[in-house]
């Protein structure tokens, strides 16, 4: 993790005077609702050498949850909702959360779904509004995708304000990846610029669990409940077959968070390969090498490979870039596959490969229990911020507790796995992989 050097405050749209419903809807004789102060504050960093530094620059994120005076009149308020960016288990449940949320407990009776992501605001996509309310967002927990589409690559921000000013919006709730938060912030920004009282909110969403400041984001949980599931049939294959190799490729652009764990929730594999270790194919302790000895004594081996692993191994080019900005990384999977089937060609040793890429099922399905859990608290706690005025934030899992992190401290940065942490070390000691990434 980087040192923590970043404002933790909050930019609010004016001062919250209406008494919330939470409060006035509370009959005689019923507990009190417990509401978040603003002086709420959850420290940054629980680790002592550094605990002192972040105290000393007032390094606390304000903590989410209902405030007793909200911003926004509910009776005159209209709310959208946007997904974009990959699919990803939980986004229906995180849609579902927000317009419960707002139509049963905020009595906000206009909730607009924009279709197809940030396309939607823009005309000349002629992409329809979608009208939500409990009804049209009946059961869509148990399916999924996202009922509202999505859609990568950036609009014109002017033009997205320009439509929620036609649209009288008053609070914005955006889910998607690091490239969605970034777009959130300048769309933040020309509102400010605009001087207008329009509320972006950010819901983190990302399966490779990479946002910076987001300890855990939704949909994660699922992620690696299915890995596991391809863990065992890649181990069950290599078994069956003399020198069976199972090559499992699992999501992870730039970080390792779900090859590692999901190989120390099913302990099958032998080899586990992230972007934040460069990989050495030849010579003594190359992994090909590596391979070829757990192969000769074991008779079968189960090899991970996170998508963004081994870039270092492919020839020097021109980067390639998708519609979203993000490069176009090389298909580690399909090279590892061919260079593992050349090395054992070469020394004459009979293999049975089987490469095993469950991504776009992982992207696509319903969330688990915990992750659908997981995302009502996102989807109300980014209910109580907008309705509090607050914006420029994203809802963010930070130290046990829902907080909100300023957009400015997470846009443009990632989260990566530390080479010297407890996780990647517990990978090295599960899988006696260490020896092999020596150059």
């Amino acid at each position: 993790m980087k040192n923590f050097d970043f404002n933790t405050d909050i930019p609010i749209l004016g001062e919250a005077k209406i008494t919330s419903p939470l409060k006035r809807n509370t009959k005689p004789g019923e507990p009190e609702k417990r509401f978040v102060s603003d002086e709420a504050r959850i420290i940054v960093d629980v680790q002592m050498n550094r605990l002192k530094a972040s105290l000393k620059k007032n390094l606390s994120f304000d903590q989410a949850g209902p405030r007793e005076k909200i911003y926004f009149d509910p009776s005159k308020l209209k709310c959208a909702i946007a997904t974009c960016g990959g699919l990803c288990p939980g986004l229906n449940d995180i849609i579902r959360s927000i317009v419960l949320e707002l139509h049963h407990i905020y009595n906000v009776k206009t909730i607009y779904g924009i279709r197809h992501g940030l396309q939607g605001f823009v005309p000349d996509f002629e992409h329809d509004v979608m009208d939500l309310n409990p009804d049209t967002v009946s059961g869509i927990q148990n399916t999924g995708g996202s009922i509202l589409g999505s859609s990568r690559g950036t609009q014109d921000m002017g033009i997205i304000v320009d439509c929620l000013e036609r649209m009288n919006i008053g609070i914005l709730f955006l889910v998607g990846g690091d490239g969605t938060l970034m777009a959130s912030k300048k769309i933040a920004d020309k509102i400010e610029k605009r001087h207008l009282k329009i509320s972006i909110i950010g819901i983190p969403k990302t399966i490779d669990n990479d946002i910076y400041l987001v300890s855990r984001s939704f949909g994660f949980d699922t992620a690696v409940d299915v890995a596991t599931l391809a863990i065992k049939g890649a181990h069950n294959e290599a078994e069956a077959y003399p020198n069976g190799i199972g090559l499992i490729k699992l999501m992870g652009r730039h970080s390792g968070f779900l090859a590692a764990t999901a190989a120390l929730a099913q302990q099958d594999a032998n080899f586990v390969l992230i972007p934040e270790v460069d990989i050495f194919l030849y010579g003594k302790t190359g992994f090909l090498q590596a391979l070829e000895n757990r192969i000769v004594h074991r008779k079968h081996a189960v090899v991970i490979v996170a998508e963004g692993a081994g870039q270092n191994l492919f020839d020097d080019q021109e980067k390639e870039f998708d519609p979203s900005g993000n490069v176009v990384l090389r298909d580690i999977g399909l090279f590892l596959k061919d260079k593992i089937s050349q090395w054992f060609k070469a020394k004459d040793i009979p293999i049975s490969l089987k490469y095993i890429d469950p991504s776009y099922i992982i992207r696509s399905l319903p969330a688990n229990a915990n992750d659908s859990v997981f995302c009502g608290f996102l989807g109300r706690d980014a209910v109580h911020a907008g309705m509090a005025g607050k914006t420029k934030l994203l809802v963010s899992f930070w130290n046990n507790h829902y907080v909100h992190v300023p957009m400015d401290a997470s846009s443009g940065q990632r989260k990566n796995m530390d080479p010297h942490g407890r996780l990647w070390q517990s990978v090295l000691e599960a899988t006696g992989q260490d020896a092999f990434f020596t150059a």
